[in-house]
């Protein structure tokens, strides 16, 4: 099977090694070959954070499982690509062999807009993220609370997605809409 260019001359570099084991000391689990790059965290609640074999982590990567119950979850060959941000707070799934460019923002939470309290003080309301399995997800893409990437979906470049993305579609913009199909 042809390797991506990424995979193709990634280097696992004895620093490489050690941010690894490292992971593997932190995470609820790290599963091998995977490569973590330079400024990576895993913030407040790692033990809730699964991350399967042959991940890329690039350098900026921020993943947090905001609280003792939230869980993020990334599949086997998935890429997260330099400065994702990732925030949990119930649940982030993402599936087998996806590829997160630069700059994605996932966030599975929001605040209240209540009038009646100040907005610092409102509460989160959450609902689960999931993508799926071969998603792109282009770079400078936001992923709002509620969302479902299914199987296949690509989210072109700036979009912000607000709902569920059927299966092997193309979708951008803000809020995110249908332009075409992957042939």
């Amino acid at each position: 099977m042809e390797q991506s260019q990424l995979r193709k001359y990634l280097k696992f570099t004895p620093a490489n090694k050690v941010r690894l084991q490292k992971a593997k000391k932190i995470l609820g689990h790290c599963g091998n070959h995977v490569h973590i790059d330079k400024n990576v965290e895993f913030m407040r609640f790692p033990e809730n954070i699964s991350i399967a074999d042959n991940v890329v982590i690039k350098e900026g990567a921020k993943l947090c499982s905001c609280n003792e119950n939230a869980v993020i979850s990334i599949g086997k060959n998935t890429t997260i690509g330099y400065h994702n941000f990732i925030f949990a707070s119930e649940k982030i799934e993402i599936g087998d062999d996806c590829l997160l460019a630069p700059f994605v923002y996932i966030v599975d939470s929001n605040h209240q807009t209540k009038r009646d309290t100040k907005i610092n003080l409102q509460l989160n309301i959450t609902a689960p993220v999931k993508i799926g399995n071969d998603v792109w997800i282009a770079s400078g893409v936001t992923i709002l609370p509620g969302a479902t990437i299914c199987d296949g979906a690509v989210i072109a470049a700036n979009s912000v997605v607000n709902s569920n993305v059927a299966p092997y579609t193309i979708v951008g913009g803000s809020p995110a809409k249908l332009i075409g199909e992957r042939k």
